[in-house]
C-alpha cells in the first residue's frame, strides 16, 4: 500500500482525530473497493456517518433522558428562584446552587449532562473537513490512482518550472508545491495539487506534460468516478461547481450545487425540530439557563454555519452534513418514542443509585452530603428571617411615627406627642 503519512493534517488536537477518522475511512474504501469492487468516495463518507451515529447513539438517548428528567424537575427548580427571589448577596447563590445541586442528586443527572455529545461531535467535524479536503492523504487506494502522473512528471525533465507555471497558469493558490524536502515530500505535494485542479486545468495540466495525456486521461477519469455523487464531483466547493455550470450553461449542474447547501440546511432544522427541549426556563438556576442558552444559540448558529461554509468547502463535506442530520433524524424518532415509555420514577431511582455508587467511591458518605445541605439551607433561611425582622421593625415605627404625626388633637396620639414635647423640653434644660 502507498505510504500516506506525509501529507496529512498535523494539528496538535484535530491532526489526531483527523488521523484516525483516515484510518475508518482508508479501511471502509477497502473493504468496498476488494470485496465489492465499488470505488466512490461519498459511500464512504455515508457509511463513515452512519458508524459514528451508531457508536454516539447511547450518548443520545442519554441526552434526551436527561431533556425528559430536567422536564419533570424544573417546577422544583423555578420553586428555589422564587424562595430567593430579589437577593443577590454571595450567601444566596449559595444557597441556590447547593439546593438546585440537591435537586439534580435527587434525579440522579448533571447539569453538563446534555453538552456531551456536542464536544464530542465537534472535534469530529473539524477533523471530517480535513479528510475529506485532501482524501488521497488518507485513503492509499486513492492515492494510488495519482502514482502513474505524478511518477511522469517528476521522470519530465525541468518538471519544477513547468509545475510551477501550471499552478500559476490556473491560478491555484493552496496547496503548495514543495521542491525542496524529499522525492516523498515532493510526491506528496504534487498529489494535494493534482487533487485540487478541476474543469478546464486537466486540459492545461496536458498541454503542460503532453507526454503523459494517457496517463492523465485515466487519472481525471478515474477521479470522476471516485468523487460521483449524483452526477456531481465531491471533490469540488458549490461555489466553483456553480461557476463552472454557469459558464459551460449547464444549468443542472448549477442546480445540484445550489441544492446541496439548501438540503444541508433543511435536514439539520428537521432534526432540531425532532429534538425535546430540556425544560428550562428564564425561572431557572443559573447553571441550566446557561446550559439552555447555549443549546438554542447551537441550535440556530449551527444550520447557519453549515449553509454557509457548505459553499465554500468540498461537497463532500456537505454531504457529510446531510447525511448526518438525517440520521439523527431517523434516531430521533425512534428515541422519542422509546423516551415516552420510560418509567421517569424507575428512571430517577436507578440515576440515584448510579450517582451514590460514584460518591461512595470518592469516598463521600451520604449522611455528610445532607447534613451540609441542612446546615446551609437553615443558615440562610435564618438570616433570611433576620432580616426580614429588622426591615419590618423599621417599617413599623416609621408608620407609627407617621400616624403620631397627624394625629387628631385630643386624641391619645395627641396626648403623648405632648408628653415627648415636654419630656424633650426638660432634657434640654
Amino acid at each position: 500500500m502507498t505510504e500516506i503519512i506525509l501529507t496529512q493534517y498535523t494539528g496538535m488536537f484535530i491532526g489526531p482525530v483527523a488521523k484516525l477518522i483516515g484510518y475508518i475511512m482508508n479501511a471502509i474504501y477497502f473493504v468496498m473497493d476488494s470485496v465489492f469492487h465499488f470505488q466512490n468516495i461519498s459511500l464512504c463518507i455515508i457509511i463513515f456517518t452512519i458508524i459514528i451515529y451508531m457508536c454516539l447513539l447511547p450518548l443520545t438517548i442519554k441526552q434526551q433522558k436527561f431533556s425528559k428528567l430536567s422536564q419533570k424537575m424544573q417546577p422544583e427548580i423555578n420553586e428555589i428562584q422564587k424562595k430567593y427571589k430579589g437577593k443577590k448577596d454571595q450567601e444566596t447563590q449559595m444557597a441556590i446552587a447547593q439546593e438546585t445541586q440537591e435537586i439534580y442528586q435527587k434525579y440522579g443527572i448533571s447539569p453538563a449532562g446534555s453538552c456531551i455529545q456536542l464536544i464530542i461531535q465537534m472535534p469530529i467535524l473539524f477533523a471530517m473537513w480535513r479528510v475529506i479536503d485532501n482524501i488521497p492523504a488518507y485513503v492509499g487506494r486513492v492515492k494510488e490512482q495519482f502514482m502513474p502522473v505524478v511518477d511522469g512528471i517528476m521522470n519530465t525533465s525541468g518538471y519544477q518550472d513547468t509545475l510551477t507555471k501550471f499552478v500559476e497558469n490556473i491560478n491555484l493558490v493552496r496547496p503548495a508545491l514543495n521542491f525542496e524536502g524529499n522525492a516523498q515530500q515532493t510526491a506528496n505535494s504534487i498529489v494535494d495539487v493534482l487533487y485540487k485542479i478541476s474543469g478546464g486545468a486537466w486540459d492545461t495540466l496536458r498541454e503542460s506534460f503532453s507526454g503523459l495525456t494517457d496517463s492523465i486521461n485515466t487519472l481525471e477519469s478515474s477521479l470522476e468516478h471516485m468523487n460521483n455523487f449524483l452526477g456531481i464531483n465531491i471533490a469540488y466547493t458549490p461555489w466553483s461547481l456553480i461557476r463552472t455550470g454557469w459558464d459551460a450553461a449547464d444549468y443542472l449542474l448549477v442546480i445540484g450545487a445550489v441544492l446541496i447547501p439548501l438540503v444541508s440546511l433543511g435536514t439539520q432544522l428537521l432534526n432540531i425540530k425532532l429534538m425535546p427541549t430540556s425544560g428550562a426556563s428564564s425561572n431557572g438556576n443559573e447553571t441550566a439557563n446557561t446550559m439552555a442558552n447555549s443549546m438554542k444559540t447551537m441550535n440556530i448558529i449551527m444550520p447557519l454555519f453549515s449553509f454557509v461554509m457548505v459553499f465554500s468547502v468540498p461537497v463532500g463535506m456537505g454531504l457529510y452534513w446531510i447525511a448526518g442530520s438525517v440520521i439523527r433524524s431517523i434516531q430521533q424518532v425512534l428515541i422519542n418514542r422509546h423516551v415516552e415509555k420510560i418509567d421517569l420514577d424507575a428512571l430517577i431511582k436507578k440515576n440515584q443509585e448510579k450517582a451514590k455508587k460514584k460518591r461512595a467511591k470518592k469516598g463521600i458518605p451520604e449522611n455528610q452530603i445532607a447534613m451540609a445541605a441542612r446546615m446551609n439551607t437553615r443558615k440562610l433561611s435564618e438570616k433570611a428571617t433576620v432580616e426580614e425582622s429588622s426591615e419590618d421593625k423599621e417599617e413599623k415605627l416609621r408608620r407609627a411615627a407617621e400616624y403620631s404625626k397627624n394625629a387628631k388633637p385630643g386624641s391619645l396620639a395627641a396626648k403623648a406627642n405632648l408628653v415627648k414635647e415636654y419630656n424633650e423640653r426638660n432634657n434640654k434644660q
